[in-house]
């Protein structure tokens, strides 16, 4: 896997073929900056040439609160079975066919934890899309099915201490108490990461963020 850095994946992705729509998949464990990567990939890529690039949150594709409780697994929300995979990759496959003036897509709203239906609108004239997630290059089913639907693929390394570190931050951030931050990171999020970093594919770059 070789390494990149973020002017790297700017330029890889500025001269890629503007004739046809390019997919981008930034992945890596909770709290490892793939939506602030993301985001700066789409801005820098926008800033050259305004309308380039536009981003899209797997995070959008949570299951909603009311399914995840019915199930009982409202408490590992973030982990791989509390997602709809098939949702999210149709959702590809309609960006990919390009034969739509614009397309809808949904956003997670992290301060009331729900995802945003049709919060961000993706247009036929934007070449590059940049898709960011935990799970994108998971090996196990029903996942596998993304791999192919993306042209580059990228997975950021963070060392686990770096990770809690980042993760207590956020769930400070939201005001949750001492004890629901400690099951967040080592009842969730972090075996969560662990299952990105131990069976994710390949990725085609590696960009390291301490």
């Amino acid at each position: 896997m070789r390494s990149i850095d973020v002017a790297g994946l700017v330029k890889l992705l500025r001269d890629a073929d503007p004739a046809r729509r390019t997919i981008a998949a930034i992945a890596g464990a909770p709290g490892s900056g793939k939506s602030t990567l993301a985001e700066k990939l789409v801005d820098d890529l926008n800033a050259a040439q305004p309308g380039l690039a536009a981003l899209l949150p797997m995070d959008g594709y949570h299951y909603d609160d009311l399914l995840l409780n019915q199930w009982g697994i409202r408490a590992r929300k973030g982990a791989p079975d509390t997602f709809d995979v098939g949702g999210f990759a149709q959702m590809l496959k309609r960006l990919r066919s390009r034969d739509e003036a614009e397309v809808a897509v949904p956003v997670f709203d992290r301060a009331i934890e729900i995802a945003r239906a049709g919060a961000r609108i993706i247009p036929a004239s934007a070449a590059i899309i940049v898709a960011e997630g935990n799970y994108l290059l998971l090996q196990r089913a029903p996942w596998a099915q993304l791999r192919a639907l993306f042209d580059l693929t990228v997975m950021l390394d963070v060392p686990e201490d770096e990770l809690r570190r980042r993760l207590t931050a956020r769930w400070q951030h939201y005001k949750l108490t001492p004890d629901d931050i400690a099951w967040k990171l080592d009842g969730n999020d972090l075996p969560n990461g662990r299952v990105v970093m131990h069976e994710s594919a390949a990725a085609d770059y590696r960009l390291v963020s301490a």
